[in-house]
């Protein structure tokens, strides 16, 4: 059992517990060696016995730390402790994007259009390197003090076309697209639905499809009609209706062809100063209200 004061490998002096999630436990800790303040991610004693979770917890390893992008948490290094495999990440001081929802509710036009260009660039990095990342959704997405946002959680990524041979969704099912809830290979597409929910949620405060169970959800996200952001919000142009409703489409070669694609939408939505002027829904029209 790990405890405060601890030193790992003789060189990461643990501070505190911060996370704990269904894989791992997370810990702040010294870095001896590098003089810095690092996220330790190990993996839970009680998973240790069942080899796959091993084999699944060194994937994700293995591939955040192939990446490098200013919007993808940083992977220092990888190691064993006690028999456990461990993640070196660097320490995040933000909150995720769940978390400031859960606050603000929204974000602002030009907040969400903020977040959402460097979420497609980084995902556009990762599709480029031949991964999928299969769980893009506010939880994983840290909002530093700057503004910088960054990815988290590789727990389920994939290399592109790989199939899905479990009997278990990858994903979360309010951001999987309609072919990754019937069995399909994981396919930059995925992700590209998953930024488009997220862009809707974003804007609109709750995902576009809820239920009492999530089969209900699921159903819903194959065969309901993708609801328009701006009937909803006011305040949402058309462009981004657009954009939205282009990354949500249910057959998956009518969405963006990359995160590229959706990326410069979104530059040339921003650069309309037409999209930034305040709108007003028809009971303020009527009444006045601001």
């Amino acid at each position: 059992m790990i405890k405060i004061g601890d030193k790992i490998d003789e060189r990461y002096r643990i501070a505190s517990r911060i996370a704990t999630g269904g894989m791992a436990d997370v810990y702040e800790a010294n870095d001896l060696v590098g003089k810095r303040i690092v996220s330790l991610k190990v993996m839970k004693e009680s998973l240790m016995g069942d080899k796959q979770n091993i084999i699944r917890f060194n994937s994700e390893s293995a591939l955040a730390a192939s990446l490098n992008h200013p919007n993808i948490v940083h992977v220092f290094g990888r190691g064993t402790y006690e028999g456990r495999p461990y993640i070196v990440n660097e320490f995040i001081k933000g909150q995720t994007l769940r978390e400031k929802l859960n606050f603000s509710y929204t974000l602002s036009l030009s907040e969400a259009c903020e977040v959402m260009l460097q979420l497609t660039s980084a995902i556009g990095y990762i599709h480029r390197h031949g991964i999928v990342h299969r769980d893009i959704k506010p939880d994983n997405l840290f909002l530093m003090n700057d503004g910088t946002v960054k990815i988290s959680d590789f727990g389920i990524a994939a290399p592109i076309g790989e199939a899905n041979n479990g009997d278990s969704i990858q994903g979360t099912i309010y951001y999987c697209s309609p072919e990754v809830l019937t069995g399909g290979p994981a396919l930059p597409t995925n992700d590209i639905y998953a930024m488009g929910i997220c862009f809707y949620e974003l804007l609109i405060g709750n995902v576009p499809f809820d239920g009492e169970t999530l089969d209900k959800v699921a159903l819903k996200q194959m065969k309901k009609r993708f609801p328009e952001p701006s009937r909803l919000n006011p305040s949402v142009p058309r462009t981004i209706d657009r954009i939205i409703l282009t990354a949500c489409r249910k057959r998956a070669d009518e969405r963006y062809p990359s995160a590229e694609a959706m990326h410069d939408d979104i530059v040339k939505a921003m650069a309309d100063k037409d999209n930034f002027k305040q709108r007003r829904g028809i009971l303020s029209k009527i009444f006045g209200f601001k």
